[in-house]
């Protein structure tokens, strides 16, 4: 995945990609990963001509994200298209009784590369939805969420996009600090979970 210094990079997904945005201010990143990797590639690439933008909003499912395809991301044509989407069609079965199936939810993640490859031309990026076990209960979820990883890796595949595997990488890192360090509720990350998601982004980013 390369990155230039004239890119037009925009983020999108749910709450974890939106991360406190103000969303009256267009250029807002929020205080999440997005913020973290606009930092350093701001300062690696030390260019007035690279745009980052942030469009994650909270609560998204896949659905949602396609449902604003057309505002939030192919009008603003960006050059390099990042997505994390997931945790949401899993959480609404578990808090709302409002499940997607694994098949709804690869139709409308597949809509949404069809539209992104069609209508741009963009480098895509893929983040894994990832769960932490932490409350006790969020095991549960694991029966949930891992077909919907099995979509999301392939896609990666079919779409040949860059693919970021941070259920994997989250799980490790469990193994070296307790979860809660990382994501306080299996869910959204601490500031150092946030970090995490940005090194990784980062690791696979080939910087002109």
């Amino acid at each position: 995945m390369q990155i230039q210094p004239n890119d037009r990079i925009l983020f999108t997904g749910d709450s974890i990609t939106d991360c406190g945005r103000d969303r009256e201010n267009p250029t807002h990143l929020g205080i999440g990963y997005v913020a973290f990797i606009a930092a350093r590639l701001q300062a690696y690439l030390a260019s007035p001509d690279l745009q980052i933008l942030n469009r994650g909003i909270s609560g998204n499912r896949a659905s949602d994200l396609l449902g604003r395809i057309e505002p939030d991301l192919l009008a603003l044509k960006p050059t390099v298209v990042s997505i994390l989407i997931g945790v949401n069609d899993v959480w609404r079965r578990y808090d709302s009784n409002s499940p997607t199936t694994a098949d709804a939810f690869e139709k409308n993640y597949r809509t949404i590369l069809e539209k992104i490859s069609h209508e741009l031309e963009a480098r895509v990026v893929l983040l894994e939805p990832f769960l932490l076990h932490v409350p006790e209960d969020r095991y549960a979820w694991r029966e949930d969420l891992n077909p919907k990883l099995d979509v999301v890796r392939k896609l990666a595949v079919e779409f040949d996009a860059e693919l970021i595997p941070l259920d994997g990488l989250f799980a490790k890192m469990a193994t070296q600090a307790p979860a809660a360090y990382w994501a306080h509720d299996g869910v959204h990350p601490t500031a150092a979970g946030a970090a995490l998601i940005a090194e990784a982004w980062l690791e696979n980013a080939d910087l002109a």
